[in-house]
């Protein structure tokens, strides 16, 4: 949640737009102390101290001490901390003089203290790898300072700035619009409205129309998106003083998904209250029916329940996710929202369009026709007139267009002799764009209107055709002759844009769509797009992985289908936008599973077919760079982008590529399933193992005549599995459990409680066996009921000793036994790191009881020859656990 500034100063911000929105351009430059110019640099410099930053903090900001206050306020700490108090009581203030004793109080401490440590030093060190990622992806913005354009980071902007903006652009603060031209805009993230709407520099808010500020047609606010058009405007309002400041506290700046993962840690929480709810109170009431001891009962149930809480999942958690990201940033995949690697790794289709992603990204203008087929320097000229002088977003055809003219034609001649005069904005649903332009040096000024499009597109608005110098009309049999012509070279890989232009269309400043009717074709522009090499390697690699890739495309079917052919893909069914209108419900979820390109598509289109897929049950990635794009990714499970995508594509983006490169996709998709591995595995083998603990520790209260093990004795075993298994992000995965999507669900993890827990619940209960009838009467002299009340405090003490190594080890060893199917240490290895740490857990906590914190924490001198029974049971359990497993996986596709 943002930070919501105080109501005095929202309604001082809030005057100050609706002033600037009714005066003129030049009152408002003179009320900043800004000039159309720009700012200097000092001058930008005094403004950002005298307004502040153009940062929104967030009271969730990843400080320090959050961290600290985070990592010693736990329910593991809390426990220990009111242990603590009460041994403070029993042992130190209630207690006479000489028997005064903080030896307990001082060895809980050390324990809060070690795991607090533990989890700040962790946490600490994730957000600033975190951090640092971040810093690799910027959103810049096009600002005049100091006389000249520039491209700064958009946290540099400060008031007075004069910004440019042009399609894909975000606005990055309020500002006020000094010049504005064909300027369609977005303002879901403010409003919530999806339509773009023009925004217009000279027109001022209706009379009455006060309370309206978020729609006042000349002012534009920061997280505002440009769908097209341009503009040039004032920022009058930065960071926290920003409209977008003001309604945080109601609208996040990035919508955060609401991710498998997500879901998933909330299930695992609510089973874990569950769990605790009905154990717990049992345990209580047992240990106080069966000792008559209910403080003790009390404290012991508690303890209880903190031992069924894996808490270390948080840290857990984080590690994995911001060491996946370190590992995936290194192989060029930078990760902006950590929750969304689950996802990543859990998706089974990707959609993506086709251009440079499939293809090189790098477009090149193979030949200008005129309507027979003939090189034509004419219509290249009036295609370099219309990329050059339209002021939206260059795509890869304008640049190919200027490119190739800058090659073949004398530019400068061209820009002397023309100059623009309007420009009809490219839209996707027209999928055409016009400029017009000034003849200056002949035909008298004449004005020229030059239109390049979609093949369909533009035959829907000519009327006329230009062959050999003659304007003919375009008869339904020409048509024909010309789209046949575009079909041969669509099937030759081309992709085909078409030329047409109309003499003297308007009045000068009326220039609109309807202008876009009764034009002249003269001619094609033919591109090449040709494919990676590594495209069909990577294809056929996403797919041995599980992933269907879907091409999702607004490109005609010719091309798509010739580049599908080329890098693999099965193009036996290919359809269009059109082909699913109309469509019911049930025929539209089977289209989308059957087909796997799609064209002739809008944003809209794009954007239903992936909740479709999802609806259908799939995880959905989709890759995308440009403003038509945004949609979709906002949809989908996981968004992916480029380092060089617009802006609102990177805003919109969880995963940004820094190469735009399916090979980059595919390994960052392995590690994303390796991250989420390791989590599952944590969550699964510790909730199973601590299960496995409750049920011993609950047919142990009912048998035993004194309690199975201290609370002091407990958090203790806590503490040495939890910290062990801050080694598991650090773990390897097998190739067979990378190799396929794992959809987040805690639906098996019941069962998987049910069959692995209760199997380290036959060795504890066989350990109580042998602890209560043979090794402890062997080393006091006599069964428990049968000796005095000092060796019965020894007899305790040797249990608990007996039972503390003997449950450590089996935990530490169900890691190596449940993290892979195949037998641990022979068909499978953990990592060195989760070796040492387990095996380091296990020998710290063996040496406890001969070491002097022996009496404090309450154990016995238990011989060495102890550690060979622990062995056989290990050996055994492993065994046993071999065969559950075995029963396990008949039912079941996945262990872990």
């Amino acid at each position: 949640m943002l930070r919501k500034p105080n109501e005095a100063t929202s309604n001082k911000d809030l005057e100050l737009v609706k002033a600037i929105a009714k005066e003129s351009r030049s009152e408002t430059l003179a009320r900043l102390h800004a000039s159309s110019e720009g700012l200097s640099t000092e001058q930008a410099e005094k403004n950002r101290e005298e307004y502040g930053a153009n940062t929104i903090e967030s009271t969730q900001h990843n400080s320090k001490l959050r961290f600290l206050v985070e990592a010693f306020i736990t329910p593991f700490t809390l426990v220990i901390l009111v242990l603590a108090a009460l041994s403070l009581c029993t042992d130190y203030i209630f207690v006479p003089a000489g028997e005064k004793d903080l030896t307990t109080v001082l060895i809980m401490l050390i324990m809060v203290f070690i795991s607090g440590v533990t989890s700040f030093i962790q946490n600490v060190r994730s957000s600033n790898a975190v951090d640092s990622l971040l810093k690799m992806v910027s959103v810049t913005t096009d600002i005049i300072r100091d006389g000249k354009d520039q491209e700064i980071d958009t946290s540099e902007v400060v008031v007075g700035d004069i910004i440019r903006l042009a399609a894909g652009d975000m606005v990055p603060a309020d500002m006020r619009l000094l010049n504005s031209k064909d300027l369609f805009c977005s303002s879901s993230s403010l409003n919530g409205e999806s339509n773009p709407v023009e925004k217009i520099a000279t027109k001022k808010p209706k009379i009455g129309a006060d309370r309206d500020y978020l729609d006042y047609p000349n002012v534009l606010y920061e997280g505002t998106t440009i769908v097209s058009g341009s503009g040039l405007g004032v920022v009058f309002a930065t960071g926290e003083r920003t409209m977008f400041g003001k309604l945080a506290h109601d609208i996040s700046h990035n919508d955060v998904k609401n991710t498998a993962f997500d879901v998933g840690i909330k299930n695992v929480s609510k089973l874990l209250i569950i769990m605790t709810a009905i154990i717990a109170p049992l345990v209580f009431i047992i240990n106080g029916l069966t000792k008559g001891d209910w403080v003790s009962a009390l404290i012991f149930s508690i303890a209880t329940a903190v031992g069924l809480t894996p808490e270390m999942l948080p840290v857990i958690v984080t590690t994995n996710l911001v060491k996946g990201s370190i590992e995936m940033s290194k192989k060029g995949t930078i990760v902006k929202k950590m929750n969304s690697i689950q996802n990543f790794g859990s998706a089974d289709i990707l959609c993506t369009d086709k251009t440079g992603t499939l293809t090189q990204d790098k477009v090149v203008l193979e030949r200008h026709y005129d309507l027979n087929l003939h090189e034509n320097q004419h219509v290249l000229e009036l295609g370099y007139l219309n990329s050059y002088y339209q002021t939206g977003m260059k795509n890869l055809i304008d640049k190919a267009i200027i490119e190739a003219a800058g090659d073949e034609l004398d530019i400068n001649e061209i820009q002397r002799d023309y100059n623009k005069i309007d420009e009809i904005p490219f839209d996707f649903s027209r999928r055409r764009m016009s400029v017009v332009v000034e003849n200056s040096d002949r035909e008298h000024g004449e004005h020229l209107l030059v239109t390049k499009g979609a093949s369909e597109e533009m035959m829907a608005v000519s009327t006329k055709i230009e062959v050999d110098g003659q304007i003919l009309p375009l008869t339904d049999e020409r048509k024909k002759k010309v789209m046949d012509k575009v079909n041969d070279m669509n099937d030759d890989g081309l992709r085909v844009i078409m030329m047409a232009y109309k003499r003297n269309p308007a009045p000068v400043g009326e220039f609109s769509v309807k202008d876009e009717s009764d034009l002249i074709l003269c001619g094609f522009l033919a591109f090449l797009d040709p494919p990676k090499e590594s495209a069909k390697a990577a294809l056929a690699r996403l797919k041995d992985d599980g992933i269907t890739v879907k091409i999702l495309t607004g490109d005609n079917e010719a091309v798509t289908r010739t580049v599908g052919l080329q890098v693999g893909l099965n193009v036996d069914t290919v359809y269009s936008g059109a082909d699913l209108e109309g469509k019911s419900p049930e025929e539209l979820a089977k289209m989308v599973e059957e087909c796997n390109i799609f064209v002739k598509l809008s944003p809209e289109d794009k954007t239903n077919i992936i909740n479709l897929l999802k609806d259908n049950g799939h995880t959905v990635g989709y890759m995308g760079d440009g403003i038509n794009d945004a949609p979709a990714m906002k949809a989908a499970d996981v968004s992916i982008s480029v380092d060089t995508a617009v802006d609102i594509a990177k805003e919109s983006a969880d995963i940004i590529l820094l190469h735009k490169d399916l090979n980059v996709l595919e390994t960052g998709v392995r590690i994303g399933r390796k991250v989420f591995g390791n989590t599952m595995k944590y969550i699964k083998i510790t909730l199973s193992s601590n299960f496995g603990n409750i049920l011993s520790i609950m047919v142990a209260s009912s048998f035993l005549p004194f309690l199975p093990m201290l609370p002091l004795q407990l958090l203790a075993l806590d503490l040495l599995y939890g910290t062990s298994c801050l080694s598991l992000p650090f773990d390897d995965m097998s190739d067979e459990f990378l190799r396929e999507p794992r959809t987040w669900s805690t639906k098996k993890l019941p069962k998987f409680m049910f069959y692995f827990g209760p199997t380290s619940s036959v060795f504890d209960i066989l350990t109580f066996a042998l602890l209560y009838f043979v090794v402890c009467p062997h080393l006091v002299g006599g069964s428990f009921t049968a000796i005095g009340p000092a060796k019965q405090a020894a007899f305790i003490a040797l249990f608990h000793t007996g039972w503390f190594i003997e449950s450590l080890w089996t935990q530490e060893m169900v890691i190596h036994a449940l993290r892979d199917p195949r037998l641990p240490f022979i068909g499978q290895h953990a990592s060195p790191s989760v070796t040492l740490s387990t095996f380091g857990a296990g020998v710290i906590g063996t040496l406890i009881p001969f070491s002097f914190l022996a009496q404090k924490l309450g154990f016995g001198p238990m011989p060495i020859s102890f550690i060979w029974i622990v062995l056989v049971i290990l050996v055994l359990y492993i065994l046993l656990t071999m065969i559950v497993k075995h029963f396990y996986m008949k039912d079941e596709k996945f262990l872990i």
